[in-house]
C-alpha cells in the first residue's frame, strides 16, 4: 500500500479547514456558554433527566444543516443517498484531522456530531433495508430530520449480545416484543428505535436474533429513565417493551441473522473511534509539547526537564505507531469489505482509545493545576473518551476479538 494520504483527501481536510472558520467557528462563538467551563451546565437539560438541552441540539442541527448545504456532511455515504463513497482511509484521516483540531462545533466530542457525518445506522438502513422501509425512514434521518435509536444493550447483556433476554414471539402476521434495554443512545428523541431481540435459536449463539424497527410511540414502548455518565449531558434511556406489537414488515435485515447488521454497525463505529480518539491524543499532545517549551519550572523551561520529555515522546510514539495502524486497517477494510479485519478492527480501537485517556491524563498533568480547571479542555476530552473505551466493545471485547482470530474460536460472522 501507498504510504501516502491521497490528494483527493488531503484537499478535502484543507477544504474543511476553510469551511469550518469560515461557517462553524463564528456559529460556535455565537454560543460562547456552550464552549468554555460551562459547556457541561449549558449543554445539558438538568430538570428533564440529564438529557441534551433544546438549545444545544438546534446549534448542533445548524451545523448539521450548514455542513450538509457546503457539501461535507455526506461525504462518506453511498452517492444513492447524496454522499460521495468515502472510503474507510478517508474517513480515518478525517475523523483524526478534527479531532486534532481541538473540541469545537466542528466535533464536540461530547456528542457523535460533526461535519463529516458518523451515520452507521444509514448503512445498515442502506444495505439491509426493504424499498418501503427506506423510503419510510432513509431519507428523513440522513437529512438530520429523525433520529433513529440503536437498542441492543440490555440490563443482564452488554458485551454478551448473544445472551439477550428481549423475545419477540410471531402473533399471526405480528410480532410481539418484551424485554429491556439499557443504554439505548437516542430513544428519548428517536421516532424508531432499532430493537435486538431473540426470535429463535439457544443462549449464546449469534443466529435467532433478529432486528426489529420499533416506532418509540407504539403502545407498551417505555423510557423507563436515563443514566446519568461521567460526562454530560446523556443520552442513554432505560427502555422497557412490554408486549409491543409490530408487523412483520418491522423486520430490518434477514430473519434470525439481525447480529450482521450490528456488525456492519460496530465495525464502522470502532474504526472511526480509533482515529477520533488519535487525534484527540495528538491534540492532547501537541498543546502539552508547546506549554512545556514556554513554562519555566525550576529556572528553566520544563519542557529541558527529562521526566517530562520522556512522557511526552513515549505519548508520540505511540499515535505514530497507532496512525499506521489504523491507515493499514483501513485500506484493507476498503479492499476486503465493511466487516472484514475485526481482529485488526479491535485492535486500533483499543489502542487507540487508550491512547486517547493517557494523552489527555498527562496534559492535565504538564498544565499542572490549571490541567485540572474547566478553563482548559483536557479533562473533558479524557472523560469522553474514556466513553469509548466501553461503548461499541470494551477493551476486553476487543482483546476477545483478537484472540479469537489468534487461536480460531469464538463465533466470527
Amino acid at each position: 500500500m501507498s504510504w501516502s494520504v491521497p490528494e483527493d483527501v488531503v484537499r478535502l481536510v484543507k477544504d474543511l479547514d476553510v469551511f469550518i472558520d469560515a461557517e462553524i467557528k463564528p456559529l460556535e462563538d455565537e454560543h460562547p456558554q456552550f464552549f468554555d467551563h460551562r459547556r457541561e451546565y449549558a449543554r445539558t437539560d438538568w430538570e428533564r433527566d440529564g438529557y441534551p438541552a433544546a438549545a444545544w441540539r438546534e446549534v448542533l442541527a445548524e451545523m448539521r444543516r450548514r455542513a450538509d448545504a457546503a457539501g461535507f456532511y455526506r461525504y462518506p455515504l453511498p452517492a444513492a443517498l447524496g454522499g460521495r463513497d468515502g472510503s474507510n482511509l478517508a474517513m480515518a484521516v478525517v475523523r483524526e484531522h478534527l479531532t486534532t483540531r481541538g473540541p469545537g462545533l466542528h466535533f464536540p466530542h461530547a456528542d457523535e456530531a460533526s461535519v463529516v457525518a458518523n451515520l452507521p445506522l444509514a448503512l445498515v438502513l442502506h444495505e439491509y433495508g426493504t424499498a418501503e422501509q427506506k423510503e419510510r425512514y432513509l431519507d428523513r434521518y440522513v437529512r438530520g430530520e429523525i433520529e433513529i435509536a440503536f437498542g441492543l444493550t440490555e440490563p443482564d447483556h452488554g458485551s454478551d449480545a448473544t445472551y439477550l433476554r428481549t423475545t419477540a414471539e410471531r402473533d399471526g402476521d405480528d410480532w410481539i416484543i418484551t424485554g429491556e434495554k439499557r443504554f439505548n443512545s437516542l430513544s428519548d428523541a428517536a421516532e424508531v428505535d432499532l430493537v435486538f431481540a431473540r426470535t429463535s435459536g439457544q443462549d449464546g449463539k449469534a443466529r435467532g436474533i433478529t432486528a426489529f424497527l420499533v416506532p418509540t410511540d407504539a403502545p407498551g414502548f417505555e423510557i423507563v429513565g436515563n443514566h446519568w455518565t461521567f460526562n454530560m449531558p446523556s443520552d442513554h434511556p432505560e427502555v422497557r417493551l412490554t408486549g409491543v406489537r409490530v408487523p412483520a414488515g418491522a423486520v430490518l435485515g434477514e430473519l434470525d441473522r439481525g447480529l450482521d447488521l450490528a456488525q456492519l454497525f460496530v465495525h464502522e463505529n470502532r474504526i472511526r473511534q480509533a482515529a477520533s480518539s488519535l487525534g484527540a491524543a495528538q491534540f492532547c499532545i501537541d498543546r502539552s509539547v508547546e506549554y512545556a517549551q514556554r513554562r519555566v519550572v525550576f529556572g528553566k523551561p520544563l519542557h529541558e526537564h527529562q521526566g517530562v520529555q520522556w512522557q511526552l515522546v513515549e505519548l508520540q510514539t505511540e499515535a505514530e505507531l497507532v496512525r499506521n495502524t489504523i491507515h493499514r486497517t483501513a485500506v484493507l477494510m476498503d479492499e476486503r469489505g465493511k466487516t472484514a479485519v475485526s481482529d485488526k478492527v479491535a485492535m486500533v480501537n483499543m489502542r487507540g482509545n487508550q491512547l486517547a485517556c493517557k494523552a489527555a491524563d498527562r496534559a492535565i498533568q504538564v498544565h499542572g493545576g490549571m490541567g485540572y480547571t474547566r478553563a482548559l479542555p483536557f479533562e473533558h476530552i479524557y472523560r469522553h473518551h474514556r466513553r469509548y473505551r466501553i461503548t461499541e466493545g470494551t477493551d476486553e471485547l476487543q482483546m476477545r476479538r483478537i484472540a479469537a482470530s489468534m487461536f480460531d474460536f469464538g463465533s466470527r460472522r
